[in-house]
């Protein structure tokens, strides 16, 4: 492709700027360029504004909000200027998109084949029917998945989430569109289905010469993709630069920082967190915004904001110390010893099945006692069900367990009181964990009444002083959980499993919904809980570079088998198995 024609198929994004209807900044001029046939990752916490630029580039914004200035130029046309009726002429043929969630973005009720031809039909593309058939089946080819009518009639039902999220993507590039906007398109999926997503897009975008934006808070998986990334924070771009060059020279303290949250495939980095929270739109300080969690702030930086210049050649920041900031991954992490002790909980032969479909397959096991040992997979190889069978919350198996040399009946309601407070649960997801109609407090200290008998003032101080250890105060017990935020309720949720002061705390993909600093914090958190309680921990992930920062102990499932358990430094230097070394090839991790 022509340097022209590239330039031409281009995005120019400039002053673009975001209120509510109340006039509060949720978006404060933003200025982005991604030529036709690149990737540019935007990158930033939950809130930071990574979907209201997405959406506001397709020309539109959420309820409640509108753009107030700035343009955003696309093959010569400004989409901000254009009435809904002439952008409805733009979405789905010019301007496409590829949701986060494919199962709520794809009609359940429609053929997937036939969702791919429903766009081409509406923006009227080719000269007939023959010619939108022949388009299916080559947009169904690029992505990688079947042509032949058994499968394009299949319903979306009948396709696993990777496969539903290349029917997004088919969709997305079927009209060979100007500019591609995707919004965390591989959250939940599991690694091997996640690389197969990145290189259909990254591919598929210099087949079409297109312009793409990849929003995502995780910067390992935005680094295997984009050509150059740039990172928000609180309504502004803070850093931008070409990807090799962000991630190995940050020139923002929050761009180091977030380097520092990547959880490292090496094992040479330690994995640290960022103190605090983002501001609010409303409550956002006069200067640089990031000023209240720096750690290089000085007066200067609380006065005004700062302006994005350049630092090097093609290299943008927004503070004025930046060449004092230094990158995150200089800094060593301490190797964890290795610890020979007696299992905790020992598993024999153990069977599971859902109805007459086997899940486990006479699975064997060893958790010794004060590890973190990691069951790690891909979705469906049967980790959650492992998970809950250990807690008493599914009880369709046979074989043997064993807590603390005792037989361990499935059940939770045949388990003695003692038992059922020494195995805790954090469950995946923070937003339906908790009972949105009980206070934290209540939420918290249930455990505590039910299964240890305590009450009154030593059940209230007791919560207090759960909340303070898990980093919340105990002004939080007063609160309901849709007062919280995501990292916030999964706080609360590590504080409501710890107070009834288990031996085995069982967490089950609990960091998957987090951000890279929540989930870094959360981690570390858990980490100092192990040491200081002794605590086990077994610890449920698809994320194969989170067990390497977390993990003494790794037990690899694939269809319901473990196929490989091995200490930590062992599977990730020599792994044996060909499914480990699969993960370990496929693992998206920052440029290095």
């Amino acid at each position: 492709m022509s340097e022209a024609r590239s330039e031409q198929r281009g995005l120019r994004v400039r002053g673009l700027r975001v209120s509510t209807s109340a006039g509060v900044p949720v978006v404060d001029g933003v200025d982005l360029s991604v030529p036709g046939g690149t990737v540019l990752g935007l990158v930033g916490e939950s809130g930071s504004g990574k979907t209201t630029v997405g959406t506001a580039l397709l020309g539109g914004t959420r309820r409640g909000l509108e753009i107030v200035g700035g343009s955003v130029l696309l093959e010569g046309t400004d989409l901000v200027t254009l009435s809904e009726t002439e952008l409805r002429g733009w979405r789905g043929s010019r301007v496409t998109y590829v949701p986060q969630d494919p199962t709520t973005a794809l009609d359940p009720a429609m053929r997937v084949g036939n969702q791919v031809r429903e766009v081409l039909d509406c923006h009227d593309y080719g000269s007939g029917p023959h010619d939108r058939a022949r388009r299916v089946s080559e947009a169904f080819e690029e992505v990688g998945l079947p042509t032949d009518d058994a499968f394009t009639r299949r319903y979306p039902h009948q396709l696993s989430g990777g496969q539903q999220q290349r029917v997004c993507i088919a969709v997305a590039f079927a009209t060979w569109p100007a500019l591609v906007v995707l919004d965390e398109p591989t959250t939940g999926l599991d690694v091997t289905t996640q690389a197969l997503v990145l290189d259909t897009v990254r591919r598929l975008t210099r087949q079409h010469g297109c312009a793409a934006l990849y929003i995502s808070h995780d910067l390992a998986v935005v680094s295997a993709i984009s050509d150059e990334v740039a990172v928000l924070y609180a309504g502004s771009v803070v850093e931008q630069a070409a990807t090799d060059e962000l991630v190995r020279r940050p020139r923002h303290p929050y761009t180091s920082r977030l380097v520092a949250a990547v959880p490292d495939l090496s094992g040479d980095r330690e994995l640290k967190g960022i103190p605090g929270g983002a501001p609010s739109p409303s409550t956002r300080p006069s200067g640089c915004r990031f000023a209240p969690r720096c750690e290089l702030v000085v007066p200067e930086c609380t006065t005004e904001l700062p302006e994005l210049r350049l630092v090097a050649d093609g290299h943008h920041a927004r503070c004025i110390r930046s060449a004092d900031v230094t990158p995150a991954h200089v800094r060593e992490r301490r190797r964890i010893d290795e610890i020979d002790s007696a299992p905790l909980l020992s598993i024999h032969g153990l069977t599971a099945r859902y109805g007459r479909t086997p899940v486990l397959h006479g699975l064997s096991l060893d958790v010794p006692r004060g590890t973190c040992v990691a069951l790690l997979g891909e979705s469906g190889s049967g980790k959650t069900t492992l998970a809950r069978t250990i807690a008493g919350l599914h009880t369709d198996a046979e074989g043997e367990l064993h807590f603390g040399g005792n037989r361990l009946p499935f059940g939770a309601h045949q388990r003695d009181r003692e038992t059922r407070a020494s195995i805790a649960y954090i469950f995946q997801n923070p937003y339906s964990s908790l009972n949105p109609r009980r206070t934290v407090g209540d939420s918290i200290g249930r455990p505590l009444r039910v299964l240890r008998g305590v009450r009154g003032a030593e059940l209230e101080r007791r919560v207090g002083d759960m909340l303070e250890r898990v980093y919340l105060s105990a002004a939080y017990a007063q609160r309901y959980p849709d007062q919280l935020s995501g990292g916030e309720r999964q706080r609360v949720a590590v504080a409501r499993a710890l107070i009834s002061e288990p031996t085995l705390l069982v967490c089950d993909e609990i960091t998957s919904a987090l951000d890279v600093s929540v989930q870094a914090n959360l981690v570390g958190l858990i980490e100092k809980f192990r040491q200081d309680l002794g605590l086990t921990l077994l610890f449920v992930t698809h994320d194969i570079a989170l067990v390497r920062n977390v993990a003494q102990q790794v037990a690899v499932l694939q269809e319901g088998a473990i196929v490989e358990d091995a200490s930590t430094e062992q599977l990730f230097h020599h792994p044996s198995h060909d499914y480990t070394k699969e993960l370990l090839k496929t693992t998206p991790r920052l440029v290095s």
